[in-house]
C-alpha cells in the first residue's frame, strides 16, 4: 500500500472533502465508468442516494450538488466554483441533466437525488449509492461507493471500504507508522522530507513533484487571498454567520507592529478564518488533509513565509512533504474522516501534519519532528464533530484558527527537547482511533449532538 503527498493534498472545493469533494468524484467515477463501457447513450435516468453521515449533513455540506456535479462531469479540482450553483440550479429548473456534459436524461431533483438521514450502509458512515436505469426501466449499472475522508473514495467492490484507495506501487522508502519512518531516516541519514522525495520518484520526477507541490501551495495563497477580499457580509447557509476575515485584514495592514509579542499570532488566526470562511463558501480549496480543516496547514506555512527570514520555495516544499508523512502514518492507522472518529480525525490531524511540517523547516531532527506531530494530535484527542446546522462554519471555522496556534507551539515546544518523549507518535495514533471508536455517533458530523444541538439556528 502506498500514497502519495499529492494523495494528501489536493485542490477541490468547498465546503468538505468528505461530503462534496468525494460525492462529486463518486458519481463522476459512476458516469465515467458507464461511459468507458458504452453504456451511456443507453441511460434513460440515475438515482442517486445518500447515506449515514451524508445523509444527516449532506444538505449543510452542499452534498446534493456535489452529485448533480459530478454526474455532469465536473471534478472537484477544475470545477467552475463561481457558476458551480448556477449549474445545479439550471438543471433542477429545467429536469435535464447532461451526463457526463454529454447525454441529456430526465432529471427530478426531489427523487433522483435522496438523502437518508437515518439510514446508513454497511462498512463507513459515509456512503452512496447510483443506479442507471434505461428507457425501459431496466437497471443498467448500480454502484455503491464510500467518501472516506480527505476526498478518498472507494467503491463497495473492494472486499472491505479500506481508509486506503488501493495502490501498490512499489517506493524505495516503505514506511506506514512513525517508528518505521524515524527508523528510515536514522539509518539512511535523510530528512523525512528527503525520505518522501525518495518514495515520490516512484509516480513522477522530482522536479514534478516540486512543481505540483509549489502550485499547491499557490492555490494556498489564493485561497486565503480570495477569502480577504470577499464582499459578502455574510457566509452562506441559515446561520448568517459573520465574515471576519476582510475587516480583520484591514486592521492588521494599518497596525504597526510595535512591541505586541503576539502580532503574529493575529496574522496565523487570519490566515486559518480566511481559508475556512473561503471553504464555507464552496469556493476553490486545497484538502489538508480535508476542507473542514484546510486552514491549519496553510495558515502555518504562511506564518513561516512571513516572519521567518529563510523562507523560500524549497522550504515550503520540505514543509509539505514533511506534513504528508504524518498524514500517511495518521491515514493509514487512524482516519481523517470526521465522520468515522470525529474532528479529533481532521483537525487533530491537520495539527499534526502542520506541527512536523514547521519543526521540520525551522530545523528540527526527525525526531523532533516527530515529537512536534505527537503533540498536535495528542492535544486534540476527544474533538468531536458537531457542526451546527450540518454547516462547515460553527464550530469548524474558529477552530482551525485555535489549532493552527497550537500546531506553532507544538512545534516550538518540541524544539526545545531532543525528541525523546514517552509518549510516541504511534501511540497517540492508535488512541485516536480508539477514541473514535468509543465515541458516540452522535458526536461524528451527523449534528446531532454537542453544539448543532445547543445552538439556535437563526
Amino acid at each position: 500500500m502506498a500514497l502519495s503527498v499529492l494523495d494528501l493534498f489536493s485542490v477541490g472545493i468547498g465546503p468538505s472533502s468528505s461530503h462534496t469533494v468525494g460525492p462529486m468524484r463518486a458519481a463522476r467515477l459512476f458516469v465515467k465508468g458507464l461511459a468507458d463501457d458504452a453504456l451511456l447513450g443507453s441511460v434513460a435516468r440515475v438515482h442517486s442516494q445518500l447515506f449515514g453521515s451524508l445523509g444527516a449533513t449532506g444538505w449543510g455540506h452542499g452534498s446534493d450538488k456535489a452529485v448533480i456535479l459530478g454526474l455532469m462531469g465536473e471534478d472537484p479540482e477544475t470545477v467552475d466554483t463561481n457558476t458551480a450553483d448556477a449549474t445545479v440550479a439550471h438543471a433542477s429548473e429545467t429536469g435535464q441533466l447532461l451526463l457526463d456534459g454529454l447525454h441529456p436524461v430526465a432529471f427530478d431533483r426531489s427523487q433522483d437525488v435522496v438523502m437518508h438521514r437515518r439510514k446508513s450502509l454497511p462498512t463507513h458512515p459515509n456512503g452512496m449509492s447510483f443506479t442507471a436505469y434505461d428507457t425501459a426501466g431496466t437497471v443498467l449499472r448500480d454502484s455503491v461507493y464510500y467518501s472516506v475522508g480527505g476526498g478518498f473514495v472507494v467503491d463497495d467492490s473492494k472486499s472491505s471500504a479500506d481508509k486506503i484507495v488501493e495502490d501498490d506501487t512499489p517506493v524505495k522508502y516503505p514506511f506506514s507508522t512513525g517508528d518505521e519512518l524515524l527508523a528510515i531516516c536514522e539509518f539512511e541519514n535523510l530528512s523525512v522530507a528527503q525520505v518522501m522525495a525518495a518514495n515520490e520518484l516512484s509516480w513522477r520526477p522530482a522536479e514534478e513533484t516540486r512543481a505540483q507541490l509549489l502550485h499547491i501551495w499557490s492555490v494556498m495563497q489564493e485561497c486565503v487571498e480570495n477569502g480577504c477580499t470577499r464582499e459578502e457580509k455574510t457566509l452562506p447557509g441559515g446561520l448568517k454567520v459573520r465574515r471576519r476575515a476582510p475587516e480583520m485584514r484591514k486592521r492588521l495592514l494599518t497596525k504597526e507592529r510595535g512591541d505586541d509579542p503576539l502580532y503574529g499570532m493575529d496574522w496565523v488566526n487570519l490566515y486559518a478564518l480566511a481559508v475556512n470562511e473561503e471553504n464555507a463558501s464552496g469556493g476553490r480549496i486545497v484538502t489538508a488533509p480535508t476542507n473542514g480543516a484546510a486552514g491549519i496547514i496553510p495558515a502555518v506555512l504562511h506564518f513561516y513565509t512571513r516572519f521567518m527570514t529563510d523562507a523560500c520555495d524549497d522550504n515550503a516544499v520540505d514543509f509539505l512533504l514533511t506534513a504528508a508523512a504524518i498524514g500517511i502514518v495518521i491515514k493509514e492507522n487512524a482516519s481523517i474522516s470526521g465522520a468515522e472518529v470525529g474532528c479529533q480525525g481532521e483537525v487533530g490531524s491537520a495539527c499534526s501534519m502542520a506541527a512536523a511540517g514547521l519543526c521540520a523547516v525551522l530545523g528540527g531532527s526527525p525526531r523532533q519532528v516527530e515529537c512536534a506531530a505527537e503533540m498536535g494530535i495528542e492535544h486534540n484527542l476527544g474533538l468531536t464533530c458537531d457542526p451546527v446546522g450540518g454547516l462547515v462554519q460553527i464550530p469548524c471555522i474558529e477552530r482551525n484558527a485555535i489549532a493552527s496556534v497550537k500546531a506553532i507551539n507544538a512545534a516550538r515546544l518540541s524544539m526545545q527537547g531532543d525528541g525523546i518523549h514517552k509518549v510516541s507518535l504511534d501511540q497517540v495514533v492508535k488512541t485516536m482511533r480508539e477514541t473514535g471508536a468509543d465515541m458516540k455517533i452522535k458526536y461524528k458530523e451527523t449534528s446531532r449532538g454537542g453544539l448543532a444541538v445547543n445552538v439556535i439556528e437563526c
